[in-house]
């Protein structure tokens, strides 16, 4: 027995140190990737990065998403996607492709809902060409992760079986992993986990009400999400995946983490240094959590983030050299 027990632990070690997926969120641009935009992802010691294509839809009613465009940014459509990830290859970096849809006004689209069985069906076919349009382009540059969706919680709480139907069309198209990019506050009602590879989540729960959380306050904060997550990882026998994350550099950023207007003033580098410390350093030696996707990275580095930014991105900040050092702790 005591054998046994020590062999069960030897190998929860091997599993909590094994490589994750470091990564970032590389946001679409109007241009071309170049090597200098991705050499400085993978200074960071980062080995995977997400590329996501956009569909646009008028408003929370309307069933038609328009995508692929010679309207949108370049880095928003197929061909921009293809050259992002070959460029990103190139330095060695795995690619997730995230198709994701923009509501007129940036409204939220967990609310996206139709309102008669005609305009759900225009929905869904005009979803499935959006989605499968990314799926093949994802299988063309052998994309290592194919994400389904994001934030549509009424959409699939609606139509939980065009959802089974659309991962057996993608699975034709597609050969590598899948996931669904669920909200925090979803996650644990998509009904579809186990037809996937991961279960993926926008991790914005909140964590602290503090204006400056230490390091130690905010583990604290993530003691009941974790259990949670193993839970519910446990139900599934699917390993978790956080198919974004990430903090402001703003007073009280723990508190309510998914917010991004400009009702928050002022800068708080500490607050987002400690705050993503804490989630890695709770998350990452877990065997059941497979690492994640920081928001937002973006395209030219050196033009971007600082001192006197208070929004997500951690390019230039003191968090970057704290993603960095954790990152290469993981990559083996």
């Amino acid at each position: 027995m005591i054998l046994l027990l020590f062999a069960f632990v030897l190998l929860a070690s091997c599993d909590a140190q094994q490589s994750k997926i470091n990564a970032v969120s590389f946001v679409a641009a109007g241009i071309e990737a170049a090597e200098e935009h991705v050499v400085a992802v993978k200074r960071i010691n980062a080995n995977y990065a997400t590329v996501m294509p956009f569909g646009f839809i008028k408003d929370l009613e309307t069933p038609e998403i328009m995508h692929n465009t010679d309207r949108q940014w370049f880095g928003e459509t197929k061909a921009g996607i293809m050259q992002y990830a070959r460029m990103l290859q190139k330095q060695n970096i795995s690619v997730m492709v995230k198709p994701q849809i923009w509501i007129w006004r940036g409204e939220f689209t967990g609310y996206l809902k139709m309102d008669s069985e005609e305009k759900w069906k225009q929905l869904e076919d005009s979803y499935t060409a959006f989605i499968l349009t990314y799926a093949e382009a994802a299988q063309e540059v052998n994309a290592e992760i194919f994400c389904i969706g994001t934030e549509l919680e009424q959409f699939i709480n609606h139509r939980p079986e065009y959802w089974s139907t659309l991962i057996s069309e993608v699975k034709k198209v597609y050969k590598g992993k899948l996931t669904y990019a669920a909200n925090w506050d979803e996650y644990k009602r998509v009904p579809f986990w186990k037809e996937l590879d991961y279960i993926g989540v926008d991790a914005y729960f909140p964590i602290s009400e503090s204006k400056t959380p230490s390091v130690e306050e905010a583990k604290k904060g993530w003691q009941n999400w974790k259990k949670e997550l193993f839970e519910v990882s446990t139900i599934h026998e699917r390993p978790i995946v956080f198919t974004e994350y990430g903090y402001r550099s703003v007073d009280f950023a723990g508190k309510e983490p998914w917010k991004s207007d400009r009702s928050m003033p002022g800068i708080n580098m500490e607050a987002q240094t400690n705050l993503t410390k804490a989630l890695i350093e709770e998350l990452y030696p877990e065997s059941w959590f497979k690492g994640g996707f920081i928001w937002k990275w973006f395209i030219e580095h050196d033009k971007v983030g600082g001192a006197e930014n208070n929004q997500f991105t951690p390019q230039n900040k003191p968090v970057e050299e704290e993603l960095k050092r954790y990152f290469s702790l993981y990559s083996k």
